[in-house]
């Protein structure tokens, strides 16, 4: 069963610097936790790959499908979503908020058109 995220989960996940994240082997454990990026926007949160599509993780990511996401004490168990198309100007935003202060080089990985095919959003699930 798929859930909404809790308001205290997005203001923690959303408000840290950094997240882990991993995703599931098919026998359904977790491979080791990436340190990574993450954006608040609206009641949703979304991770880019800021080397790629080829991206170990993120091709591991998509073939999975799920995982889990881990930041300041709040752990939760996700799905790994295609955005809506609409929504890549408001995470390009969030980024740019977030974590311009880090110098365009840095945020250049994470913004602008070349890094929409490597944007998953996070869906928080509960076992149902």
């Amino acid at each position: 069963m798929t859930t909404g995220w809790t308001q205290d989960e997005l203001d923690i996940i959303g408000g840290s610097e950094e997240v882990g994240i991993s995703s599931r082997r098919r026998d359904g454990s977790l491979r080791p936790y990436i340190t990574i990026w993450a954006v608040r926007v609206g009641d949703d949160l979304y991770v880019r790959s800021a080397y790629g599509p080829d991206n170990p993780w993120f091709v591991r990511a998509k073939a999975s499908g799920s995982g889990r996401i881990r930041a300041a004490g709040v752990e939760r168990d996700v799905s790994f979503a295609e955005p809506d198309a609409a929504v890549h100007t408001s995470i390009d935003a969030a980024y740019h908020a977030k974590y311009d202060r880090h110098g365009p080089r840095i945020v250049a990985t994470v913004v602008g058109p070349q890094v929409v095919a490597t944007t998953l959003r996070l869906e928080p699930a509960r076992a149902g």
